[in-house]
């Protein structure tokens, strides 16, 4: 490792370069609260030239960390967070984004999402997000079916009595969904039994599917997915050699693998403490 790629590894390394990024994102945040107010008058250009002075230092900040990996630049890539970093970081230099307009502000307050690599825990709440995809996906497409098998029996039921909340598929379906909040559930209710007294069962299994059943597979996929991120975060530095499945290649479900054998010789050991304590009380 060269001279210069040792600089770079102790300075991106430090507790103090961390924090002055974190107070330059801060800062870069509040320009651009400021900048939303119409009057500023002098003020405007002083904002402008923060502005500039951000950009440059957050090209610098990406160049010492591409600098800290020495010959192999590209392994800077294969970090999610560094590839965000540097996407929203460059964007601002690409030919048409210039002046005023709304893509650059996007790519401006984008910068301000810089700050969840910086924090553990955000970190996780995202990247467990992130994994929980596939799954919310599932339970939504789940809940789009529900509402549509619901809002065509309440097009069948209430059609003709109730046509602006009823009167087709769309609005039916569309006062379902404002119902997932339970917000509108006394007054349906009261609508209902007007009808029918059947109607509340139509209106209590709904409740229980979509705003119960639902939400709480939501949640668990969410949960699942945080404890998957816990556990590679977990095993990140402890066997990045580690190869479960004998492809040659360690990957996330290795790692996983890892913690979920230590969670297991953990038990082991736990019950092993608990038959010993009691072997010893036997023998006195």
């Amino acid at each position: 490792m060269s001279q210069v790629a040792r600089w770079s590894a102790r300075i991106t390394g430090s507790r103090l370069f961390e924090v002055s990024i974190v107070v330059a994102i801060g800062a870069n945040a509040i320009v651009l609260g400021l900048e939303t107010y119409p009057h500023l008058g002098e003020a405007r250009p002083l904002l402008h030239g923060l502005e500039l002075f951000f950009r440059a230092l957050f090209v610098v900040e990406i160049a010492i960390r591409i600098l800290a990996y020495g010959r192999r630049p590209q392994d800077f890539f294969r970090n999610g967070w560094n590839v965000f970093d540097f996407v929203v970081t460059m964007a601002v230099f690409v030919p048409g984004l210039h002046g005023d307009s709304t893509i650059l502000r996007v790519v401006r307050i984008a910068r301000v999402l810089r700050l969840v690599r910086f924090s553990p825990g955000l970190r996780t709440i995202v990247s467990a997000l992130l994994r929980s995809l596939p799954g919310v996906g599932g339970a939504l497409a789940l809940a789009l079916v529900t509402l549509y098998v619901y809002g065509m029996a309440g097009w069948l039921i209430f059609k003709d009595v109730y046509p602006e909340e009823y009167g087709n598929i769309g609005r039916a379906v569309l006062t379902l969904f404002v119902l997932l909040s339970l917000e509108t559930l006394p007054e349906l209710i009261e609508q209902g039994l007007a009808v029918s007294r059947w109607t509340l069962v139509y209106y209590v299994s709904y409740v229980l599917i979509t705003a119960n059943l639902l939400v709480n597979i939501l949640i668990a996929v969410i949960v699942n997915s945080m404890e998957e991120v816990r556990r590679l975060e977990m095993t990140e530095g402890l066997a990045p050699d580690f190869d479960e499945d004998g492809d040659g290649i360690p990957d996330e479900l290795d790692r996983i693998a890892i913690s979920q054998r230590l969670d297991d010789l953990r038990a082991v050991i736990m019950e092993l403490e608990r038959e010993l304590r009691v072997g010893r009380r036997d023998t006195h």
